[in-house]
């Protein structure tokens, strides 16, 4: 398929282009560009479409059998793709991975336990922690060769005992950072040392760029398979987000034990939309149509981080991974409202805003590259515009 195929996302109830002129964003539906939500603008590969139809032919829209055929193609594909090496039984069907981080701090944490995150991170981390009653603990980021780094020296010294788990994005959203296998047994050995549970939500894991190299946790660090909760779906790389699958894999037995109570106590099993859907994904055809994007992308993020690269006072972060970029105006001299304004405004481009994604954020925006190259450049040239009195 062509990726450079443009199609009308608005009217279709799709959130990213249907809600960007809400007045919380205010960027008008006619003209604007939705760089926000993480979801591409890409056509549905035939291979989906097919499944679908497929469904639609069989006519049963009751109870059906398929979920375990489903988890192994899920560990066939991550022994695939990525050399590890995951047992079908030790997985969980959740409704999406939002919903998996809900029931994992729910059955693995008590009431007011600290629950560390490194930010800025996805949003949603900060949100389902503080839905759940537990107390948040931000570990930021620092910039160092102009890419993101954990001090875990600083968060040594803030140990209070009273945290109990840690949220890890690995490929880290917003900034596209791979986390090398150094990296992340570090992060193991922290997390033996203070007794912490690892959420590592990679759900961004096949989203790597041609030449980069993407390495899971538990074959990063098998020495922390006895606290490690492994979160992954289909639903970013093959944007089929609305299909509402994710899978928990909890390799330690004790700890699986501990998340099944409460996951059978609410009754919960995947829609049968997400076990077709996914099931055709993690297929041959799914590999080589993911073969195909992964290179599309990262030219998209050459295009873009090149692009605003030419605005003073503009700085891109590298990218090794995903399709969103982040990208700092610190240096411009304005007050973020004023670079808000501009880009909503004057560009009509309805970004991310990185405040959203905790400490460190402020000063960042986060935009949407997952969309047709003519897109990417239209962006480009709607934001120099916009910030042409800098040039």
């Amino acid at each position: 398929m062509s990726f450079d195929h443009i199609i009308d996302r608005r009217g279709s109830n799709c959130t990213k282009w249907d809600m960007m002129s809400a007045p919380s964003i205010g960027v008008p539906a006619e003209d604007g560009l939705a760089m926000w939500i993480a979801d591409m603008d890409f056509a549905a590969p035939d291979f989906l479409q097919e499944a679908t139809q497929g469904l639609l032919d069989k006519a049963n829209y009751g109870y059906f059998i398929g979920e375990d055929p489903l988890k192994d193609k899920i560990a066939n594909w991550m022994q695939t793709r990525h050399g590890w090496t995951v047992d079908p039984a030790a997985m969980f069907s959740t409704y999406g991975l939002g919903n998996g981080i809900g029931i994992c701090l729910q059955a693995l944490t008590q009431p007011e336990d600290e629950v560390i995150i490194f930010t800025p991170v996805y949003h949603e981390f900060t949100v389902k922690v503080k839905k759940s009653g537990r107390t948040l603990k931000e570990s930021p980021l620092v910039i160092r060769d102009g890419v993101y780094h954990m001090d875990l020296a600083a968060l040594e010294a803030s140990m209070t005992g009273r945290e109990k788990l840690m949220i890890f994005c690995s490929p880290h959203n917003p900034a596209g950072r791979i986390w090398t296998p150094e990296e992340m047994r570090a992060l193991a050995a922290f997390c033996a040392r203070h007794d912490l549970i690892l959420l590592s939500d990679d759900i961004h894991h096949d989203l790597i760029y041609p030449g980069e190299t993407y390495v899971p946790m538990p074959v990063a660090a098998p020495e922390v398979l006895d606290r490690l909760v492994m979160l992954t779906s289909a639903s970013k790389t093959f944007n089929i987000a609305g299909s509402r699958l994710g899978t928990i894999s909890i390799p330690d037995e004790n700890l699986r034990a501990r998340f099944g109570k409460l996951f059978r106590a609410l009754d919960i099993s995947p829609n049968l939309l997400g076990v077709v859907l996914t099931g055709a994904a993690y297929s041959d055809r799914g590999a080589a149509w993911l073969d195909d994007l992964r290179p599309y992308l990262a030219e998209n993020s050459r295009v873009f981080l090149d692009g605003m690269a030419q605005i003073p006072g503009v700085t891109p972060m590298p990218m090794q991974s995903t399709y969103l970029t982040w990208v700092d105006f610190t240096n411009t001299g304005m007050e973020m409202s004023e670079v808000i304004r501009r880009v909503r405004q004057d560009a009509r481009i309805a970004p991310s805003v990185g405040a959203e994604f905790g400490t460190g954020g402020e000063s960042f925006l986060r935009f949407n590259i997952g969309t047709p190259r003519a897109r990417v450049t239209e962006a480009v040239e709607r934001l120099q515009q916009a910030f042409s009195d800098l040039q």
